[in-house]
């Protein structure tokens, strides 16, 4: 570019009239027709030079960079190679690790549930324990019944043994038919009454021993009835000083529906338990003209059965409520209690028979769990 500019101020020279006095040497025509075409000529000529340095530069910067790019591929596929390889070292170790952890697990699992087995044992027997004098007090009046009608029936033997020894003239059929009748009714109470004692029994044994799951048809007036009395007077052996009253509001047609008569029990147990312990706590308080009451009321609701245990003891705080049926949960003294009652009751109220326990509550005021069962007709 820069000779075809040198060449084409010469030609401009020695073309233009004006710039004579710069001619240095004399040119003819010819010369300076070649000048002008050499001066056109260098233009492309330097313009293909151009191009082509420009596309040398390229290619070699473009192989330079291409030799890099081979480069980092080959050191990526080398990271690579080892980060596959720490990874698949890293999956051994997790591996490991997880079976490990899970032999650990299992064997806290196991361990888990034999001391929920034991827990639940212990509840049990704790339950168990707390039946042991209301049974006491309500089997000795039975037993006391059976007693008294005995002794009387004896005499009554032994009068009309008297009066079978007389001369056939001089006895009183009249009398004796009397001391028949109220020997066969002597003994039909005997019957009755022991019939009730050996109830109470049968139903120890039945609480003590482990569920079966057997599903029987079942009287929860009756069962209702007797697990709130053995449950009072199961208080009363502990605390001769306490005195509550006891109401049952019991729906006359409910019938016998299919329950596991032990689990329903255990459950109704531990309410009624709950409810004297909450009445005793507030009578405790001194409260002027409190009146310590327990009520228990069944009711057949559509396809369902409701059994609502209420007490008017200190209730329970809403901040408490939401927990009082997890398990080892507890409002009592330590030792006092296991934390387990109300947690096994919810079990096996929603797991075990399908229906419902809730409750209701106001601090200071009341409490009162009901339960709701599927009416599973005998």
């Amino acid at each position: 570019m820069l000779s075809a500019l040198v060449l084409f101020s010469i030609f401009c020279i020695y073309t233009f009239d004006e710039l004579t006095p710069l001619r240095v040497l004399p040119l003819s025509d010819f010369a300076q027709q070649l000048i002008y075409y050499l001066a056109v000529l260098f233009i492309p000529l330097s313009i293909s030079l151009y191009i082509a340095r420009s596309f040398v530069f390229t290619q070699r910067r473009m192989e330079g960079q291409l030799l890099e790019v081979q480069r980092l591929s080959k050191q990526s596929f080398e990271q690579e190679k080892d980060r596959q390889t720490l990874l698949a070292r890293q999956k051994e170790t997790l591996e490991r690790q997880v079976a490990e952890r899970t032999a650990q697990l299992q064997e806290s699992l196991d361990e888990l549930r034999t001391t929920q087995n034991q827990l639940v044992q212990k509840e049990k027997m704790a339950s168990l324990g707390e039946l042991t004098a209301g049974i006491a007090h309500e089997i000795q009046n039975p037993l006391n019944f059976v007693n008294n009608f005995s002794e009387v029936s004896v005499d009554l033997v032994a009068e009309l043994l008297e009066e079978r020894q007389r001369p056939a003239d001089e006895r009183d059929a009249g009398l004796e038919d009397e001391l028949l009748s109220d020997l066969s009714q002597n003994l039909t109470k005997i019957s009755h009454h022991g019939q009730r004692a050996s109830g109470i029994v049968r139903n120890m044994l039945q609480h003590s021993r482990t569920s079966t799951g057997q599903r029987e048809p079942t009287d929860l007036n009756a069962l209702a009835d007797e697990y709130l009395r053995l449950s009072y007077h199961g208080l009363r052996a502990k605390d001769k000083s306490f005195n509550a009253s006891f109401r049952t509001e019991l729906d006359e047609t409910l019938p016998p529906v299919k329950v596991v008569s032990q689990d329903i029990g255990r459950v109704l147990l531990n309410l009624f338990n709950n409810a004297f312990y909450a009445v005793q706590q507030r009578y405790q308080q001194g409260e002027a003209n409190y009146q310590p009451t327990v009520t228990v009321q069944t009711q057949v609701v559509g396809r369902k059965v409701e059994i609502r245990v209420r007490d008017n003891g200190t209730g329970i705080p809403d901040e408490v409520r939401s927990k009082i049926f997890q398990p080892f949960f507890t409002t009592k003294p330590t030792g006092s209690g296991t934390g387990l009652g109300l947690s096994l009751s919810y079990d096996i109220i929603t797991k075990g028979h399908g229906g419902t326990l809730d409750v209701d509550s106001e601090a200071g005021q009341f409490t009162e769990f009901r339960i709701t069962l599927p009416m599973q007709v005998a």
